[in-house]
């Protein structure tokens, strides 16, 4: 089933994919620090990747972590609380760990626009944004759960997906959230009515679903090896430090 599609039927209550995921992991020996070019540090380096992610840290990291996500998803909101600073702090900023973030949606509806706009100032804002959407996201929770977040959901069941996007953003409260970080309201406003970046963000849900194995959010690679049973930064630690961080 395409995920454009998914975005009419998809529960609006939260979804059991939400903090599932499985696989296996390895050990390896301590890995050095690397230092980042002369006058720029690795929290600073951030590209948008070829595969439809953000990647933050040295490109030629021995670790490369990639996290699939999604911003409204309690558990990943758990993880990005706890762990975006010492994941930062203590591996990126190393050089020794990458981290790719790319975005896998399991509420359907209400997911697509805080992606959207987490995107739509580019490389620079991606991952600030990605942390304050996950501090900030309990009173969003509250309000897709509430009886007018399912009546917006029923409304929306049969528009265009780009049309539930704006709705939602402005239901929601992110268009007001971005605005406060200094993203324009009309350059959100065009964030959510782009199609390209709406149908990239399907491509790579599409791709994690039938092809990586990916079926819940946190889900996490390192070195292309998908992480087992962990969905938070305890676990996650412990993985990377078994590969050498």
């Amino acid at each position: 089933m395409k995920f454009r599609a998914a975005l009419a039927i998809l529960p609006l209550l939260i979804v059991t994919a939400c903090g599932s995921n499985s696989g296996t992991g390895n050990t390896a020996a301590p890995i050095a620090p690397v230092k980042p070019p002369a006058g720029t540090n690795w929290l600073e380096t951030v590209v948008k990747t070829p595969e439809g992610g953000f990647r933050m840290g040295n490109p030629n990291a021995p670790i490369k972590l990639v996290e699939y996500g999604s911003r409204t998803c309690p558990v990943c909101g758990l993880f990005g609380r706890e762990g975006t600073q010492p994941l930062e702090q203590n591996y990126v900023a190393t050089g020794k760990v990458s981290w790719e973030f790319r975005e896998f949606l399991v509420h359907g509806q209400p997911d697509f626009a805080p992606a959207l706009l987490g995107r739509c100032a580019g490389p620079a804002t991606f991952f600030p944004l990605l942390e304050q959407m996950y501090i900030n996201q309990e009173p969003i929770e509250a309000k897709m759960t509430s009886p007018e977040g399912n009546a917006l959901f029923a409304k929306m069941q049969n528009a265009k997906p780009l049309d539930v996007a704006k709705a939602w953003g402005d239901y929601l409260g992110y268009v007001d959230f971005v605005k406060a970080r200094g993203i324009p309201e009309d350059k959100a406003r065009a964030c959510l009515n782009d199609q390209a970046a709406f149908d990239e963000i399907t491509k790579v849900m599409e791709d994690a679903s039938k092809n990586k194995g990916v079926g819940g959010t946190p889900t996490f690679f390192i070195n292309g090896n998908i992480v087992p049973n962990v969905a938070d930064w305890k676990g996650l630690e412990a993985a990377l430090k078994a590969q050498g961080a």
